[in-house]
């Protein structure tokens, strides 16, 4: 079988710490290439590694703070200017076409009614209901983190293996389902050791490693104060610009 190819595109939480880029994930190897959300700046980490962002067909999201969708304006308008022909579809929780829409105008006035030589669709996903997302199969599962609608954790099936994604959430029963017997696990730690409502630590996640029933974690979407004790963590951390082959 061949391997899935994940790409960190941005590892950083919503405020860049360490200078790092915002959530987003490439996926390739499995038939079309996508994306596990889309940060404010994932066209330029798209652009900085060589990948054409007009070959994305698909954008699975996991909740609706500008830290992991604000990408997507800036994604649809190279699109427009590069006379883009692939359909592009955004996966997400209820109200993504609604939030996108008021981002949009806050942004580029008049831009989200502007006609698109692409066709936009949306897709909105259901707690524990697994969908059909082009080359993916997506079940997500709903997590602890206010956000203006559902948050989710995402279990992603492509090119044969499972990719999770825990989303931004505080511990929750869900991660284990999501983890269990994934591929990899790819987990926000926004934290070191202090308890913040709708995140995650590490203290917490090193205790409760043995719940998480994956081939491989990763942590992501770490913070200043998690950056600066990264000397003092056992498990696997990410950068930008980390590759892996599942």
């Amino acid at each position: 079988m061949a391997s899935v190819h994940v790409r960190f595109l941005g590892s950083g939480d919503a405020f860049s710490s360490g200078g790092r880029l915002q959530t987003c994930f490439h996926l390739d190897g499995g038939g079309e290439p996508l994306l596990i959300d889309c940060g404010a700046s994932a066209l330029a980490a798209l652009k900085r590694e060589g990948l054409d962002p007009g070959a994305i067909g698909f954008v699975a999201l996991s909740h609706l703070h500008g830290d992991h969708f604000g990408g997507l304006p800036w994604l649809i308008l190279d699109g427009r200017f590069s006379g883009r022909s692939r359909p592009l579809e955004i996966v997400g929780p209820p109200t993504t076409r609604d939030r996108l829409k008021q981002v949009f105008q806050g942004l580029y006035p008049g831009a989200a009614e502007a006609e698109l030589p692409f066709e936009l669709r949306f897709v909105e996903l259901a707690a524990e209901v697994r969908s059909e997302v082009g080359p993916a199969a997506v079940t997500p599962f709903e997590v602890s983190h206010e956000s203006g609608a559902p948050s989710y954790c995402l279990r992603v099936e492509y090119g044969g293996k499972v990719i999770s994604y825990s989303g931004d959430t505080a511990w929750t029963d869900s991660l284990r389902e999501a983890a269990r017997g994934a591929d990899l696990f790819i987990c926000e730690c926004n934290y070191f050791d202090e308890d913040v409502p709708g995140h995650l630590d590490y203290r917490t996640l090193d205790e409760r490693r043995s719940e998480l029933d994956c081939k491989r974690l990763v942590l992501t979407h770490m913070g200043d104060d998690m950056l600066g004790r990264l000397d003092e963590v056992d498990l696997e951390v990410a950068d930008d610009g980390l590759a892996i082959d599942v």
